[in-house]
């Protein structure tokens, strides 16, 4: 145990050595992948801001049942509450709209009551406006109750304006994909920046490693210290992440906080959880000790 502890400990100081002995590489290193990774930290801090905002908008689908000239009102109530007690889960409101008080609303209308005007009666339908609970408000789901409820025998024509739901989720899949691909330009750049890094010191080391070699160092005992090089980098640079998404959103704040307070409310930009910075800085450590074993195994068999 103490033989394995005084081992790490070397590594670790050859690491910390290798780091200050070349300051302007290893610093432009640790920047690099610090901005690269502050781009998805800003975003996430973006969407963790706003997601609370979204709770409180409502954004489930309604569907609009137009009945048949003949059905009277008292029909009409009776098929919602039959909706009512047979999509008790996929409905979260329902109201039954009167066509003499759908009428008076036209009228109420600059645009209709002319046109209104000269009608004998009454051409509007009694109609049942179905709001959609939050299990079935996707648009796959919207759209095969609007199919089943058009078969009713009461029913004439079934509304239901599925636009404004595909590119809501068009919009939320889109910045998934985003936030993927931020991911996965980070972890490519962090392999890159520490592989090629390693590389050149390995070539550098590479007197100092045969030597080694010829004592008796094993390979991993050859590997460790740039194992630790690239954990101790990618912890410092997710770090310095966290400071720079922080200082950022600050900036973020003092503006959104003017046009916040514009409107008599309160809107401020927060950092992710701590266990999910925490997550992500030691998979950065993760993936930076990755690339670090993979390019000294590579470059150091000569």
């Amino acid at each position: 145990m103490t033989t394995w502890f005084r081992h790490h400990l070397y590594a670790l100081r050859i690491s910390i050595r290798r780091l200050l002995g070349t300051p302007f590489s290893s610093l432009t290193n640790i920047v690099v992948i610090a901005l690269v990774l502050t781009l998805p930290l800003l975003a996430s801090a973006i969407l963790v801001s706003i997601e609370p905002v979204t709770r409180n908008i409502s954004v489930n689908p309604a569907i609009s049942l137009f009945m048949a000239e003949s059905t009277s009102l008292e029909q009409t109530q009776e098929t919602a509450d039959k909706l009512q007690t047979d999509y008790l889960t996929s409905i979260q409101s329902l109201e039954v709209v009167d066509k003499a008080d759908a009428l008076q609303s036209l009228k109420a209308s600059d645009s209709w009551s002319d046109s209104l005007k000269v009608l004998p009666k009454n051409p509007l339908p009694h109609s049942i406006i179905i709001t959609l609970s939050d299990e079935a408000s996707s648009t796959e789901n919207a759209e095969k109750l609007s199919q089943v409820w058009s078969t009713l025998p009461q029913v004439d024509i079934v509304q239901f304006d599925s636009a404004w739901v595909q590119k809501l989720e068009a919009i939320l899949y889109f910045i998934r994909i985003v936030l993927g691909l931020l991911a996965a330009g980070v972890a490519i750049i962090v392999i890159s920046t520490i592989f090629n890094t390693v590389r050149m010191q390995a070539l550098v080391q590479r007197d100092e490693i045969a030597v080694a070699r010829l004592v008796g160092a094993t390979e991993s005992f050859v590997r460790r210290p740039f194992l630790y090089f690239g954990a101790i980098t990618g912890l410092v640079a997710g770090l310095l992440s966290v400071l720079l998404t922080t200082v950022i959103l600050h900036f973020l704040n003092q503006a959104i906080t003017l046009l916040s307070n514009s409107y008599a409310t309160h809107f401020s930009f927060i950092l992710p959880a701590a266990s999910w910075l925490v997550i992500t800085i030691v998979l950065v450590m993760i993936i930076a000790s990755t690339a670090a074993r993979w390019s000294v195994t590579r470059h150091s068999q000569f």
